[in-house]
């Protein structure tokens, strides 16, 4: 049985991508804040024939991210999904040195941590997706310490990947645009969420990614929609 391990798997990109991805010959290890929502998730995943297991977890808490890597055991990990993000919007010099810490955190430092962690036991045809955006190439204003995050993650992301494209690792970068999701109810603006894209287009081009075969690299897959980036 395959194990895969999505973070902010509770809802938005990181739900539509375990639904995606559940199946008979699967396992997989949900990962997030909101037992509720994550107790949700569970249950459609298991109705479509995958076993589920929810791991509750802060990653902004390194303890509490080495406590969870813990749960797994030493069994191999076929994919791991660093998803779990979050997004201050407003005036660089607004931001306070706590928000940006805390973007850091979870948006940077707990895939670093995940990765460093996880990575060793991940056999070849393994898989690490990144979740980042399209912030992660574009600076956009109001949006300083997100982009910020991402475009630290893109550089990891490439560094991670040649260190372990010998291993028969890959990283897949997906650079999705503005996505449909409860993100924006925390974010200040008028924003045209029906001019976004759906989770499930993210989703469908990680599976995509994941299909090809073992030779075949699909690294960077940019998801834009009509609607424009923002």
């Amino acid at each position: 049985m395959q194990r895969y391990l999505i973070t902010g798997a509770s809802r938005g990109i990181g739900r539509a991508i375990a639904l995606k991805l559940a199946a008979p010959d699967r396992k997989l290890f949900l990962v997030g804040r909101d037992q509720e929502a994550l107790v949700e998730v569970f249950t459609e995943v298991e109705a479509a024939g995958a076993t589920p297991e929810i791991l509750v977890c802060d990653l902004t808490s390194p303890q509490a991210l080495e406590d969870m890597v813990s749960t797994l055991g030493d069994e191999p990990l076929d994919l791991l999904v660093n998803n779990a993000g979050t997004a201050t919007v407003k005036p660089y010099d607004d931001v306070t040195l706590e928000e940006w810490q805390d973007a850091l955190a979870l948006n940077v430092t707990a895939p670093f941590l995940l990765t460093q962690k996880l990575a060793p036991r991940m056999p070849a045809g393994a898989s690490i997706v990144n979740i980042l955006s399209v912030a992660a190439k574009t600076g956009f204003p109001g949006w300083s310490s997100y982009c910020a995050c991402k475009f630290a993650l893109e550089g990891f992301s490439q560094s991670i990947r040649a260190e372990l494209r010998d291993k028969g690792v890959r990283v897949i970068n997906v650079y999705p645009a503005a996505t449909a999701t409860d993100i924006w109810d925390e974010i200040d603006g008028d924003w045209p969420r029906d001019k976004m894209m759906a989770p499930e287009e993210t989703a469908e081009a990680v599976a995509y990614a994941l299909s090809r075969p073992a030779s075949v690299l699909v690294e960077d897959i940019t998801v834009g929609g009509l609607g424009g980036n923002l």
